[in-house]
């Protein structure tokens, strides 16, 4: 990892939702949260950071919601789109640009990628076996088919891998396969479609993996061991809803698109392009994608590795002419692989995977209206899927609200500056520092080492396990200090002073430590220690219209003119930083709200309304 205090750039990608339903606390544990810790404690360091992500709203299971709830495809993928910008921007989201799949700009940009493979000759035509489902005629993509794995017999392998061996499988490759949509054996058909040929992307795929030496070991495994069974792979699929192929006789085609995989991870790059031309400065996005020196983070659930540490980094390899049957460098150059894919496990709720469809469900937008941003923030944070897969209860939640939040971090701040507040009205001025103050201060100072190089290693759970370590030794300093027995003594006013200045200091650092994780609280914190100003900067959703020229080929363009919401924001103006900033003896202050409500015990037991305990 580089040091602070560079201006070197960094690329955060994040996972893209799918637009056909609300997004539940199971995605943002996996992708969101995760991805925007890393990317404040980023800028907090001085690093020039780009944080991209959006609607993937192509593919199978759109065409099935719209279907259910008797809509168009795109009038489902408009609805959920702007809910889910809502909510990410409502989770305090810091994206430099969230924005979706169905602008023409990314078509372009897709259809750029492959023209560069096919030209490069990793596209290769072949005749396959696709799975047709009998009653509807329609097309079911490999993730939608289940059955058992003919490799290590496990029963529940998708028709794309098997989770439990790790291997890539065909649909047709499964035993008994069944659709998971209803339940009915897929019929199997005769199909040409275009395969992306990772054989002779292998060894430069190889070449590059066996470098990755610091990916979270789970990652790493997973990844290197995709590299024993690689297949061509289809990256076109037989259906009616999604990017055309700019090849003649295939991209007027109505029935022929690409595949939702190929086009969904080259949104990255689409976005970065989208958020460059939006800013005034089209050319912005190569110091991003181009310059060998910036680090690019992809965050995701385990459950999309493949497409990223094999899928992902095979097309940039061809498009550059980088495997084996070598090629050109194309239009957009040669484009940066990812520094690190940061996977998360899975979110469960009493056991099962968090999940729409069977009613193992909390949604986003619940939560935010009933407990705030930061509780959940942190419950992730702490408590969150990080290595292993982790079961939400409400009672953990609970527990963890009241005794580390409320009655650590907010009884921190509100004692402290309440004291300093009713004894002098201003943060008062230090006399001869003491060991025990030395202590604490040196301390807090320390931390800002251990937990930002494990923030700058995405490991979320050991950076704000040491922050709540020096809130817990705070609390324990002014228990032993007794402030309030001092302010009795009128010969003891320098030391209360002391006291207290030394309290303020270490509130003021921890609120810094903990501003990637609790940005809204931060910034309360930050008013109540007397400072003006933002300190964490927020995001901000824009409407934006799609009226850019682009050069595209086929049948289902999007429309221009369109408009559509946005998640952006101006997070170079905010004052966070990752150092101790010195509190003014002379600062006024005021007497503080409370910063944490605590939750009833009963909600533990029973859980709110919308989502009760069962």
């Amino acid at each position: 990892m580089t040091s602070p205090e560079t201006n070197q750039n960094v690329l955060v990608c994040v996972a893209w939702p799918y637009a056909n339903g609300p997004r539940h606390i199971g995605h943002v544990a996996g992708f969101g949260v995760p991805s925007d810790v890393f990317a404040r404690y980023q800028r907090m360091s001085g690093k020039n950071v780009l944080m991209v992500s959006g609607t993937d709203e192509h593919g199978t299971p759109l065409l099935v919601q719209a279907d259910k709830e008797g809509v168009t495809v795109k009038e489902l993928a408009d609805r959920y789109n702007r809910q889910i910008v809502q909510d990410l921007a409502g989770l305090g989201l810091s994206y430099d640009l969230f924005t979706r799949t169905t602008t023409r700009n990314h078509y372009a940009v897709v259809q750029e990628l492959f023209r560069g493979l096919n030209d490069n000759g990793y596209m290769v035509r072949e005749t396959t076996q696709g799975a047709i489902s009998p009653s509807t005629g329609r097309t079911l993509p490999d993730r939608y088919i289940e059955g058992t794995c003919p490799i290590c017999g496990a029963t529940d392998a998708r028709g794309d891998q098997c989770d439990t061996c790790g291997n890539q499988l065909d649909p047709a490759d499964l035993i008994n396969p069944v659709s998971k949509i209803n339940g009915e054996t897929p019929k199997f058909v005769e199909t040409e479609h275009f395969m992306l040929d990772l054989p002779a992307l292998h060894d430069a795929l190889e070449q590059w993996l066996t470098t990755r030496a610091d990916w979270r070991p789970n990652v790493l495994k997973f990844s290197l061991n995709l590299l024993e069974d690689m297949r061509p792979r289809a990256m076109t699929r037989d259906i009616d809803w999604g990017i055309p192929i700019p090849v003649e006789d295939w991209q007027d085609n109505p029935s022929k698109k690409l595949y939702v995989w190929f086009d969904a991870v080259i949104g990255y790059l689409s976005a970065s392009i989208e958020w460059a031309h939006r800013t005034g400065d089209p050319e912005a996005w190569k110091e991003f994608w181009q310059d060998p020196a910036t680090e690019g983070y992809y965050f995701m659930g385990k459950d999309n590795i493949t497409f990223h540490s094999q899928i992902w980094p095979a097309e940039l390899l061809g498009y550059a002419g980088k495997g084996s049957k070598g090629g050109e460098v194309h239009e957009l150059g040669e484009l940066n692989l990812p520094t690190e894919v940061v996977s998360s496990e899975f979110l469960t709720m009493s056991g099962s995977k968090f999940s729409s469809s069977k009613g193992v469900v909390i949604y986003v937008k619940d939560f935010l209206e009933e407990f705030g941003p930061d509780p959940l923030r942190y419950f992730i944070a702490v408590a969150g899927p990080e290595n292993n897969d982790t079961d939400f209860t409400w009672d953990e939640f609970v527990r963890r609200v009241n005794n580390e939040l409320a009655n650590g971090w907010g009884n921190l701040v509100n004692r402290t500056v309440s004291m300093a507040h009713k004894n002098f009205g201003q943060v008062p001025a230090p006399g001869t520092l003491e060991e025990s103050d030395e202590r604490i201060l040196e301390l807090a100072a320390e931390t800002f080492t251990t937990a930002g190089e494990a923030l700058g290693k995405a490991h979320f759970k050991s950076a704000i396990t040491k922050i709540m370590h020096v809130v817990g030794e705070a609390n324990a300093y002014i228990a032993e200090q007794e402030p309030w027995k001092l302010a009795k003594d009128d010969t003891q006013r320098e030391r209360l002073a002391t006291v207290l200045w030394i309290a303020l200091q270490v509130v003021s650092d921890c609120n810094a430590m903990l501003t990637p994780f609790l940005p809204h609280t931060a910034q309360k914190v930050h008013e109540t220690l007397g400072r003006t100003g933002v300190w964490a900067a927020e995001p901000r959703v824009e409407e934006v219209v799609d009226d850019a020229d682009y050069n595209l080929v086929g049948v289902g363009l999007p429309e221009k003119g369109q408009t559509y919401l946005t998640i952006t924001g101006d997070y170079t103006q905010q004052q966070a930083v990752w150092k101790r900033v010195e509190v003014t003896p002379g600062t006024e202050l005021s007497k503080p709200q409370p910063l944490i409500a605590k939750l009833d015990p009963e909600l533990g037991e029973t859980g709110p309304e919308w989502a009760p305990v069962q």
